[in-house]
C-alpha cells in the first residue's frame, strides 16, 4: 500500500478531480481518478448495448472486459479491451448512465479492489471520489471533503461543457446535479458523506489555486505533526 494516501471526496462538480490532480502534482504523488473507473465500466456496457438497469449483466461486463488504468502527464488514462477511452468516458451520455454502475454493491466492491490495487503500486496517492475516505481508504492519512452550492457547481459544469463546444442548458445542468446528489446520498452502498475525521472545505467562493493552497497547508501541517 502507498506510504501516503490523501482522499478527496465530494459531490459532482465540487472540483474534486481538478484539485486532486493539482495537489498530487504539488506533492509529487500519483493521482487516482476513481470516477474514470466507474465511467470505463459504464462505457463498456454501453458499447455492447446492454440494459443498464440489469445488475447481473453489468457485473458480467466488469468480469469479462479488460480494464487498464495508468497515469500520463498527471492525468489518469483509461482503456477498455485495449482501446483508449480516456476522452470518450467524459461524454454527457456516459455521465447520464454512470449512476447505474455506481449503485450496484457488487460492482462497487470490485472497483474498490481495483482502486486499492492501483494505490499499492504507488508510493504516494491522492485519490478522489464519493467514498474514498469512508470505504476505499478508510485508514487514509488525510481526508478532505469538498463542497459548493448547487448553483456554483452547475455554473462550473456549464462553463466546462461550453468550452468544449457542447450545447448545454444551465437550468438542466443544475437539475441534473441535484438528482445526482440525491442518488449519491441515498445509495445503499458507499453513500456520499464526509468521513468522520474529514476536513470539509467549501469551495463556492474560492479559486482553484486558493483551494489547492488551503489543502497544501493542511498536508504540510500533518507532515510536521508526524
Amino acid at each position: 500500500m502507498a506510504k501516503l494516501v490523501i482522499t478527496i471526496d465530494g459531490p459532482a462538480a465540487s472540483g474534486k478531480s481538478t484539485i486532486a490532480r493539482l495537489l498530487a502534482e504539488r506533492i509529487g504523488a500519483s493521482f487516482l481518478d476513481t470516477g474514470a473507473m466507474y465511467r470505463a465500466v459504464t462505457i463498456a456496457a454501453m458499447q455492447v448495448g446492454i440494459d443498464m438497469a440489469d445488475e447481473r449483466k453489468l457485473l458480467d461486463i466488469l468480469q469479462k472486459s479488460k480494464f487498464a488504468f495508468g497515469i500520463k502527464n498527471g492525468v489518469m488514462t483509461s482503456s477498455v479491451n485495449g482501446v483508449d477511452v480516456t476522452d470518450e468516458i467524459r461524454r454527457p451520455e456516459v455521465t447520464e448512465n454512470v449512476h447505474y454502475v455506481a449503485s450496484v454493491g457488487k460492482l462497487r466492491e470490485k472497483l474498490v479492489e481495483m482502486q486499492r490495487q492501483f494505490a499499492a503500486n504507488h508510493e504516494k496517492i491522492v485519490t478522489e471520489g464519493r467514498d474514498q475516505g469512508t470505504v476505499a481508504f478508510a485508514d487514509a492519512d488525510i481526508k478532505f471533503f469538498l463542497t459548493a452550492t448547487v448553483a456554483e457547481r452547475a455554473r462550473r459544469r456549464f462553463a466546462e461543457l461550453q468550452a468544449k463546444g457542447e450545447k448545454v442548458n444551465l437550468q438542466r445542468i443544475e437539475k441534473d446535479i441535484e438528482q445526482r446528489d440525491k442518488r449519491d446520498r441515498d445509495r445503499a452502498v458507499g453513500p456520499l458523506k464526509p468521513a468522520a475525521e474529514a476536513i470539509i472545505v467549501d469551495t463556492t467562493d474560492l479559486t482553484i489555486e486558493q483551494v489547492v493552497q488551503k489543502l497544501l497547508a493542511y498536508v504540510k501541517d500533518a507532515a510536521k505533526a508526524s
